[in-house]
């Protein structure tokens, strides 16, 4: 499965998207540019707990799109999500065993780390791997309204996709807005 898959997958569903630095982020931009899509340029680690306090905040589902060597260097983020599990909330973590961004170097989970059992172990109650789009999709569906960490596997390489042509500012602007007008819809309803 290739991770430019997932994240179609992914930008095709309604809500709002956080999707973590480097190539999943300019993949997601390349696919479907959206104001509903917040792109971490920069900060590696934290688009799990990003993603969660948005979660935490809105009523709209929240797809948060992750990458192993990130969720790696953020580990206590699954602790908080078990903590909190908003229904509203998805975390996709592509598991390509390698930190995709800066040249392929494999991540502990080549080797002996297991995500699933990380966060399981963390006191995660809908956790899945998944090895295809078919089984995404099942797992999407069948997790619709509640807390759920996905672990997709996909090879290692990255579509050729350019850099995003925004600012931090421009993205941060252009989603607040686009969350300040999902809330006042939803709420009118």
């Amino acid at each position: 499965m290739k991770r430019s898959d997932v994240i179609k997958e992914i930008s095709a569903l309604d809500g709002l998207i956080v999707s973590t630095l480097g190539f999943p982020s300019r993949e997601l931009y390349a696919v479907h540019d959206s104001a509903r899509n917040f792109y971490m340029l920069g900060s590696m680690g934290l688009v799990s707990s990003v993603g969660l306090g948005i979660a935490c905040s809105q009523k709209k589902q929240v797809y948060v799109i992750d990458g192993d060597g990130s969720i790696l260097m953020n580990l206590g983020s699954l602790a908080t999500i078990a903590h909190h599990a908003p229904a509203n909330y998805c975390l996709i973590i592509i598991d390509n065993k390698a930190y995709g961004s800066t040249g392929n170097q494999a991540t502990c989970t080549a080797k002996k780390t297991d995500l699933v059992k990380v966060a399981q172990g963390a006191g995660n109650k809908n956790v899945r791997r998944v090895t295809s789009i078919a089984a995404l999709r099942r797992t999407l569906q069948l997790f619709s309204d509640r807390c759920i960490i996905i672990v997709a596997e996909t090879d290692r390489y990255a579509e050729e996709v350019p850099i995003i042509p925004l600012t931090p500012v421009d993205i941060k602007v252009r989603f607040m807005r686009e969350v300040t007008c999902r809330s006042k819809t939803t709420d009118n309803r």
